[in-house]
């Protein structure tokens, strides 16, 4: 039965960004973090739990919970951020004729910051806001699925051991995540990692990647 609450318990803070900050930050207190799960704990068993044995689950889950750790934590210290703004998405039908409409752009704008994300049923093209009229234009309005503005890219450039490593993408994830910040879209490019966020959220997104990364090389 112990090791029930211990699983639910660390199944209740994989779902909280706030507790798994204060474990990380090593701020948290397990008392008052036993107090909060408390009530889901005791719902989903369908009996009453001592808070005792809720404060040892969370200390006993404390102890391996740090998302920079091993190879995580190299890879992100050795991180490159780059930052592009006045990005645009339309994102479109998946059909025979825009797939040809995008190839033949992707020819056409060879300097440009062109990015697809190929979906089952939909494909979504990132670029050049200033490209928005004419990428508009290759595509039939009917097609048209969901466009926006005002977004900006932020391009993590890892070492080439991220390919194989996992969990340095969720850390990227999770820090942008905690400053409550909405990710419009996300791809990986072999060692890069593209994080698109609207405009207006720029600042708190770039200081949280910049934060991991500075929290990584000192570690």
């Amino acid at each position: 039965m112990a090791n029930s609450i211990s699983k639910l318990t660390q199944a209740l803070i994989d779902n909280d960004l706030s507790i798994q900050d204060s474990l990380q930050r090593d701020y948290a207190n397990y008392s008052a973090i036993a107090r909060i799960l408390k009530p889901a704990v005791e719902k989903t068993l369908g009996r009453k739990v001592k808070l005792e044995s809720l404060i040892t689950a969370v200390k006993r889950y404390s102890v391996g919970y740090q998302i920079l750790q091993g190879d995580i934590s190299k890879i992100v210290a050795e991180s490159v951020i780059n930052l592009r703004t006045d990005i645009a998405k339309i994102s479109v039908e998946k059909t025979k004729h825009t797939i040809a409409a995008i190839r033949k752009t992707l020819v056409e704008l060879p300097g440009e910051f062109f990015q697809i994300i190929e979906g089952v049923s939909a494909v979504t093209i990132l670029f050049d806001q200033k490209l928005f009229n004419y990428v508009y234009t290759i595509v039939r309005k009917e097609e048209i699925l969901d466009e926006k503005q005002n977004l900006a890219a932020i391009i993590v450039s890892s070492p080439k051991e991220i390919i194989e490593t996992p969990g340095c993408a969720l850390a990227f994830y999770q820090a942008i995540s905690r400053r409550r910040v909405n990710i419009e879209e996300t791809m990986s490019c072999f060692t890069d990692t593209i994080i698109v966020i609207p405009m207006k959220d720029v600042g708190d997104a770039f200081t949280a990647i910049t934060s991991l990364v500075s929290e990584a090389r000192r570690q």
